[in-house]
């Protein structure tokens, strides 16, 4: 009778055993599940969206509005981001706060995902606008209204402007003082390519779109005696295959944004922030 009572309660225990361990596998994966289509979230330690989102916030993304992200491999180091969207509810806008992989290497140079290296910034162009800095106020053609939230204007107030002519105004993407001589004071304009545009390329405005064509061709864009060339072949115009977008921090002076690194690519977006917590 004890023996029986001593095997029942074995049983019972390796039953409760099986029941944790099934209800803990099953929970972690429905926490996952909900990260990577759901909705994510992210502890924010920068100030380059103050006063929107402050350091010490955590963001809620919400993965549901433009689609999540499904990553097709997961060997970065070795391999280019490989992934497809699932169908959201809507496009990004002008406007919207998103989430998204930082797309350079360190000394930008190249497009290169790093799983880990995520920003939170403002979208102040779409694909298809054409983005300008005029005596420190942001312009797009498509929506001359209010880019960014603090007045009716610009996101880049007088303060912002008065602090710059007080410091040295920053130069900017592209970094070409000779042909770009952009800074944080006047900048662009920047045509910002969506996919299946087809743009005409010289010595000249191939340095804008330098990096996005290598990214897209996975060829060299140069110069070789006067022609310009992608690899080994000559050419003068170029159909983009992406859509792009330039993002601004709303702290203006204190951002590392798209004045600094140019356009991100519409895949490493992650998601558009929902909740600021």
């Amino acid at each position: 009778m004890r023996k029986q009572t001593k095997l029942h309660k074995k049983i019972s225990m390796v039953r409760l055993v099986k029941v944790v361990f099934i209800s803990g596998v099953l929970l972690l994966s429905l926490w996952l599940f909900g990260r990577a289509i759901i909705a994510d979230y992210f502890s924010i330690n920068s100030s380059s969206m103050y006063p929107t989102i402050k350091p010490g916030n955590t963001i809620v993304v919400n993965k549901l509005i433009f689609g999540a992200r499904i990553y097709k491999s997961f060997n970065f180091e070795l391999e280019e981001l490989k992934s497809f969207r699932i169908k959201g509810f809507r496009k990004i806008k002008a406007n919207d706060i998103i989430v998204f992989n930082y797309p350079f290497d360190y000394e930008l140079t190249r497009i290169k995902f790093k799983i880990n290296y995520v920003y939170v910034k403002r979208v102040a162009g779409l694909p298809g606008d054409t983005i300008s800095i005029e005596s420190g106020f942001y312009k797009n053609n498509n929506y001359p209204e209010t880019i960014g939230n603090y007045d009716n204007q610009s996101l880049l107030s007088m303060t912002y402007i008065d602090s710059l002519i007080e410091q040295r105004i920053g130069h900017t993407f592209p970094y070409n003082e000779e042909v770009y001589n952009w800074n944080d004071l006047n900048f662009g304009p920047l045509y910002i390519p969506k996919k299946g545009d087809k743009l005409s390329l010289d010595r000249d405005n191939y340095i804008l779109y330098k990096l996005i064509i290598e990214y897209e061709t996975g060829e060299k864009l140069r110069v070789d005696d006067g022609d310009l060339y992608i690899g080994q072949n000559i050419i003068s115009e170029y159909t983009f295959k992406n859509n792009y977008y330039f993002v601004a921090g709303d702290n203006v002076l204190n951002s590392f944004d798209s004045r600094r690194f140019g356009l991100i690519p519409e895949e490493y977006i992650v998601g558009v922030v929902g909740w600021i917590l």
